[in-house]
C-alpha cells in the first residue's frame, strides 16, 4: 500500500483520518507544526514528525522514499487567527502547498489530496439550487476569509499545474463546515473570540434553556459530520482515477427548525426540554446546499450520517473525548 503523510495531522480532521487509515490496514505518517503531539499518534502506532511547512528545509526530516500518497489538511484559518495576518495564509497554504509539492516531485509521489475552502463559492450560497462541484471559483472580495480564499484558490491552481506538467493524481475537496466534537467550542471572527454558534445551541439544550431560532426557520444548509468526511477521504485514498474537485457534503439540507428540534431531542434532559422561540425579525443564516453526484459517481461516496446520528455521535464523543490526549480537556479551554 505504500505510506501516507498527513500534513495537518493535529488539527480537528487529521486525527480521524489518520487512525481510520492505519485501520484499513495503510501505513501512516502523521505531520503537524506542533512540537509535540503528547504520544497520541504512538498509542496508534503511527509516526509523528513536527514540521513547519512553510520551511522547505524542515522537509529534510521526512522520508525520501516508500511515501505513495500525501493528504494536505495543514494551513492557517481565519477561525483560529487570533490578530488578522495575511502573510501566515501566503506562508502556510501557498508556500506551504508548493513546497509539498516540491516534496512530491523530488520523491516521486505523483498523488494529494487537498483540503479546499468552501469560501470559494460563497457567491452562489442563498439558493435552493445544488452547487456542482465544477463550477467557477472566485473569492469574496472583503472580510476576513478574503486573503484566506485567495491562498487556497491559489494552492489549488499549483496543484492542477502539477497535476497537468507532472501527471500528479488530485483530489480537491471543498469542505463546508465538518462538524464534530472538540473541547475548545471557540472561533474567532476579524480577530474577536465568540462561541461556535452550533455548540452554543447544544449547550442551551443541555441545559434545557430557549433557544431562539433567527429569522427564517426553514433557511437549509448541509450539516457534514467528520466520519462522512473521513469516508469520502477513503474513498480518494483508494481510488486510482486522476481526481479533480469534488464536494463534500451530504446533498440534503437540514433547516435550522429541524437542527434545533434534533439537538433537543438528543440533547436535552427528558424532564427539561428545551423550549423553541421564533426570531423572525433576526438575520437568516446562509443558505446551501452542495452537489455531490460527482463524489457519488466517481468515489462512490455514500453519506451515513443524517443529523440525529451526527448528534447522537457527537454527544458520545464529547463524553469519551477520545482525543484529549492530543488536544486537551474542555476544561482547559
Amino acid at each position: 500500500m505504500g505510506k501516507i503523510i498527513i500534513f495537518g495531522a493535529t488539527g480537528s480532521v487529521g486525527p480521524y483520518t489518520a487512525i481510520r487509515l492505519k485501520e484499513l490496514g495503510y501505513d501512516v505518517i502523521a505531520v503537524g507544526k506542533r512540537h509535540s503531539d503528547n504520544g497520541f499518534f504512538k498509542d496508534y502506532d503511527i509516526d509523528y514528525y513536527s514540521l513547519d511547512i512553510s520551511n522547505k528545509d524542515d522537509f529534510q526530516k521526512l522520508p525520501k522514499c516508500g511515501i505513495s500518497q500525501i493528504i494536505n489538511f495543514a494551513g492557517a484559518m481565519p477561525a483560529h487567527m487570533r490578530i488578522y495576518d495575511p502573510y501566515q495564509y501566503i506562508e502556510t497554504i501557498i508556500k506551504g502547498t508548493l513546497n509539498i509539492l516540491e516534496y512530491m516531485r523530488k520523491i516521486g509521489i505523483n498523488k494529494i489530496i487537498f483540503a479546499q475552502s468552501i469560501a470559494d463559492i460563497l457567491y452562489l450560497f442563498g439558493s435552493k439550487e445544488p452547487i456542482e462541484a465544477d463550477v467557477e471559483r472566485r473569492f469574496p472580495l472583503t472580510g476576513d476569509h478574503s486573503v484566506y480564499s485567495i491562498s487556497k484558490n491559489t494552492a489549488v491552481n499549483l496543484i492542477e499545474h502539477y497535476h497537468y506538467q507532472y501527471g500528479f493524481k488530485r483530489f480537491v475537496l471543498r469542505l463546508p463546515t465538518i462538524y464534530l466534537y472538540h473541547p475548545d467550542q471557540y472561533y474567532y471572527v476579524d480577530g474577536v473570540k465568540k462561541i461556535l454558534g452550533y455548540r452554543l445551541l447544544i449547550n442551551k439544550a443541555i441545559k434545557g434553556e430557549p433557544i431562539d431560532i433567527w429569522g427564517d426557520p426553514k433557511s437549509a444548509k448541509e450539516l457534514v459530520y467528520v466520519k462522512d468526511f473521513v469516508q469520502l477521504v477513503e474513498k480518494c485514498v483508494a481510488t486510482n482515477i486522476d481526481g479533480g474537485i469534488y464536494n463534500v457534503g451530504t446533498g440534503i439540507g437540514v433547516t435550522m427548525e429541524d437542527q434545533v428540534k434534533g439537538m433537543i431531542k438528543v440533547f436535552s434532559p427528558k424532564y427539561k426540554q428545551s423550549e423553541i422561540r421564533y426570531k423572525p425579525e433576526m438575520k437568516s443564516s446562509p443558505q446551501f446546499i452542495l452537489d455531490i453526484s460527482k463524489s457519488i459517481k466517481e468515489l462512490g461516496y455514500k453519506p451515513i450520517y443524517n443529523y440525529l446520528k451526527y448528534f447522537e455521535d457527537f454527544k458520545n464523543e464529547m463524553l469519551r473525548e477520545p482525543f484529549a490526549k492530543l488536544w486537551g480537556y474542555k476544561n482547559n479551554f
